[in-house]
């Protein structure tokens, strides 16, 4: 008689299962663009309109623009040229197809980032996603490019473990180029001391300040580069009270109001978070694989140090969640019914929950920021146990 192989009957339902449920997926993504995003996507248009001023060399940082003025390189816009091509509809649909694909892509990835996976894969991404849901939407409605941003430093990460140096240093340059803020990551790999990714970066980063020349001329490229740092310069201050500003500056802003105090305190902890990702830099001896706990505490300092630190940027904390369900058990008892406290308010602080009146006290209080420091302080003590 012929036997059967374990699980083979079952293979063509597991695939059909699979398709069904990318079937599913791809359909609600369909009508969420075409009900919810394709009117919207305002981050969007900032890009296109770069890309399509950089195709014919033309200004790239306006003041006319008024809050939607573009704050990027300007290589970003220069790399964004094709999509300057494209109809503003058919640049929101493409970029909408491939930010799904990005989301995908960062839960996938940042499994790997962990050293050992002591929970199923299902739950550690179930609870990510989760955690990160309303960020992600959010991300979606606008248009941004923090989903990218996050992919490329995982895969940072990912290069860095495996000694692919040249790789690594690239990819934090592309980092760089998509958002600024991943200058951060330069001492990082200073610290590392691999003369290979450090001359990666340092090579690649020239090449990418040096390629608007080839639009706007080495003067004009001067000129851009000067106004996009007035730019970013000069929009800073009237954002500090915005509610949806989750920086460590808005905080004290708000608590305080703005000026010398409120200052003074942003500064300070700025430098005690700086201070929390030295030491934990400087203990990666002590670890076997050290890089994925030290991006995902990076990542998640940026919305906290910038001040235009909005919050749907902290979806690039996925890999400190994930971090966190995955080692949370080893935290100290009080420490660990913290973090978890952090994580839930995070996940379930909705505006459609909470309510206009609930959800506007939530962010005046800066409450998601406290939330955050709390995940630091767990990735710091999962660092000083040597867990990761």
């Amino acid at each position: 008689m012929p036997t059967s192989v374990p699980g083979a009957t079952r293979a063509p339902f597991r695939k059909l299962r699979t398709a069904g449920l990318a079937a599913l997926l791809c359909m609600l993504a369909a009508a969420l663009f075409t009900t919810k995003v394709s009117r919207k996507m305002p981050d969007l248009e900032v890009y296109w309109k770069a890309a399509v001023r950089a195709r014919t060399a033309e200004p790239l940082y306006r003041a006319s623009d008024q809050h939607y003025q573009f704050k990027y390189l300007p290589a970003f816009a220069v790399l964004a040229m094709p999509a300057g091509a494209l109809t503003l509809q058919s640049a929101k649909a493409t970029w909408f197809v491939l930010s799904m694909a990005l989301i995908v892509a960062l839960a996938a990835l940042s499994l790997p980032l962990l050293p050992e996976r002591r929970r199923p894969a299902w739950l550690l991404v179930t609870i990510t996603v989760l955690a990160m849901a309303k960020f992600l939407a959010h991300e979606l409605v606008l248009g941004q490019v923090n989903t990218l941003f996050a992919v490329l430093i995982v895969l940072a990460a990912l290069a860095a473990r495996r000694s692919r140096e040249v790789a690594l240093g690239i990819l934090v340059t592309l980092a760089i180029v998509v958002k600024p803020y991943a200058v951060i990551f330069l001492p990082w790999l200073l610290a590392r001391a691999r003369a290979r990714s450090i001359t990666a970066a340092g090579l690649s980063l020239a090449a990418v300040l040096a390629l608007p020349a080839l639009v706007y001329g080495w003067g004009g490229n001067l000129a851009q580069h000067e106004a996009w740092w007035r730019t970013v310069t000069t929009s800073t201050a009237p954002n500090l009270t915005n509610a949806d500003n989750v920086s460590l500056a808005a905080m004290f802003a708000k608590w305080l109001g703005p000026g010398a105090t409120a200052s003074a305190f942003a500064v300070a902890a700025a430098v005690v978070v700086l201070a929390l990702a030295g030491f934990v830099v400087l203990r990666r001896r002590r670890v076997a694989s050290p890089e994925g706990l030290e991006a995902a505490l990076l990542l998640t300092c940026i919305p906290l140090l910038s001040p235009q630190g909005w919050d749907y940027v902290f979806l690039v904390s996925a890999p400190a969640v994930m971090f966190l369900v995955n080692y949370g058990d080893l935290l100290p008892r009080p420490l660990r019914w913290l973090t978890g406290a952090a994580v839930a308010t995070i996940a379930f602080s909705v505006y459609d929950l909470m309510g206009r009146e609930a959800y506007a006290a939530f962010m005046s209080l800066s409450v998601i920021t406290l939330c955050y420091l709390v995940i630091l302080a767990a990735l710091g003590t999962l660092r000083a146990r040597d867990v990761a």
